[in-house]
């Protein structure tokens, strides 16, 4: 009998988070402070965030231990699963192996709740009465909203336009845990207001609803602003997966070929990549091909362009090094909205950079198809951002049916689709375009970055 799925016990979650920073060849460029252009310090962060992120953010220990009380909530769904795509690979008729880490089974019903749960206790921790973020599709959003409830805290979530327009199940969800959701730009905000401005009609995107989330933090005594991927402490946070999966893999005796994750800002790729690329760059498995997925609608580590930029629309983030399409980049309203920012996490830019990991672009029919055909095969429908390494999976195990090769493929299956229906049902009507962003405005938006 095949193994279809894996388990661990729940004594076996991982007791500490793994960072990377401990294991690059060279250290990761600093943020900026914007006006300075210096290395931005610890104490300069404390309007916006815990002493204890901001610890994380910058931490060169290679294992971080996870408190007891976030253990405590992580035990309500954590481990996760690890499946065995065994219909899948029969339909393709692929000597391959297929594996996927199932973060679907959160109550928030996806991997955000690993970061979630953390921050919202560090900021308990420290006094902190209310958080605010930005939120795209609506994953992150809900995942802070279920954190804060737990650990009692206010949240105000300021949602992209489009998607809390797609998307109303989502801010509903955020409601039911008790928090404030806004549609972003708005006019709660000045950042807001100027965008508004010059166009009535935004339909927002991440860079817009940072500012606005960062602008009320800001100016709030009670509040600290909280950030669902991107900076350090929250690809720490996600690493959880990555740990499991390692674990469940080992259990049964193998060790992928490839890894392969979804990348809006990078959080959910590298909670599951950065454990096996520990191995990578230290040598132990050299051949480790590790494949970050995006939208070519959004293609910021395929045609963005290295360097520093801001995190956010109204310039109010330190400055990062990424890959980037320029902070006033304003993609296109395709329904992988978590996938939609215009930069990524710097650590995973810098090994990008450094061809330890390799990014591909896909376009959106493709990528439904990919999705219509896993739920066909497995039965989870899943996210339309997930669904971008489920399509480069289909390819590369269609070129093991060509080859012969049995090669072990493993990808994070992020979150569940179920609030995403009004996607699928554009699909299967005919009615999805698909959105190649032309090469004249990805030049336009970054010629903006010469200032910098």
């Amino acid at each position: 009998m095949e193994v279809t799925k894996i388990f661990l016990d729940e004594d076996e979650i991982p007791k500490r988070w793994y960072n990377i920073q401990a294991d690059l060849k060279t250290p990761l460029d600093p943020p900026l402070n914007p006006t300075t252009k210096e290395p931005i310090k610890p104490d300069d962060l404390k309007i916006i965030f815990p002493m204890e992120l901001i610890k994380q953010e910058v931490s060169q220990e290679k294992y971080i231990r996870i408190p007891e009380e976030i253990l405590d909530v992580y035990r309500i769904w954590r481990p996760t699963p690890l499946y065995r795509a065994v219909k899948l690979e029969k339909k393709l008729k692929t000597p391959a192996k297929i594996f996927y880490k199932w973060e679907g089974v959160s109550p928030p019903g996806s991997h955000k709740p690993n970061t979630a749960i953390a921050q919202a206790y560090y900021n308990m921790k420290e006094g902190v009465e209310r958080l605010t973020t930005e939120t795209g599709a609506g994953q992150w959003g809900s995942a802070l909203a279920f954190g804060t409830c737990l650990f009692d805290l206010e949240c105000t979530i300021y949602m992209v336009k489009i998607s809390y327009e797609q998307k109303p199940y989502r801010r509903i969800l955020m409601k039911a845990w008790g928090a404030e959701c806004i549609p972003s730009p708005s006019n709660v905000t000045q950042a807001g207001r100027r965008i508004l401005e010059k166009d009535p009609n935004s339909p927002g995107s991440l860079g817009i609803a940072i500012s606005e989330a960062i602008e009320d933090a800001a100016t709030h005594d009670d509040t600290k602003y909280s950030l669902g991927s991107v900076l350090n402490h929250v690809v720490l946070h996600q690493t959880i997966i990555g740990l499991e999966a390692k674990r469940q893999l080992e259990s049964i005796d193998l060790y992928p070929d490839m890894v392969f994750g979804c990348v809006g800002g990078g959080s959910n790729f590298s909670g599951l990549a950065f454990p096996f690329v520990k191995d990578k760059l230290n040598g132990k498995k050299p051949d480790l091909d590790v494949i970050a997925c995006e939208p070519m609608a959004c293609p910021t580590l395929t045609k963005g362009i290295y360097t520093y930029d801001f995190g956010d629309t109204a310039q109010m983030t330190p400055l990062l090094k990424m890959y980037t399409l320029g902070h006033d980049f304003v993609p296109p309203p395709i329904h992988a909205g978590g996938l939609r920012y215009h930069g990524d996490a710097p650590l995973l830019c810098k090994l990008v950079n450094e061809r330890i990991i390799e990014a591909r672009a896909f376009y959106q029919n493709e990528v439904f198809k990919a999705a219509d055909l896993f739920a066909k095969t497995e039965g989870f429908l899943i996210a339309p951002e997930t669904a971008h390494c489920v399509k480069a999976v289909i390819d590369e195990a269609l070129r093991c049916k060509e080859t012969g090769e049995e090669k072990v493929l493993l990808f994070n299956n992020s979150g569940h689709g179920y609030f995403d229906l009004s996607a699928y049902d554009a699909y299967y009507e005919g009615k999805l375009p698909d959105y190649e962003y032309p090469e004249e405005l990805v030049k336009k938006a970054l010629a903006n970055l010469s200032r910098i």
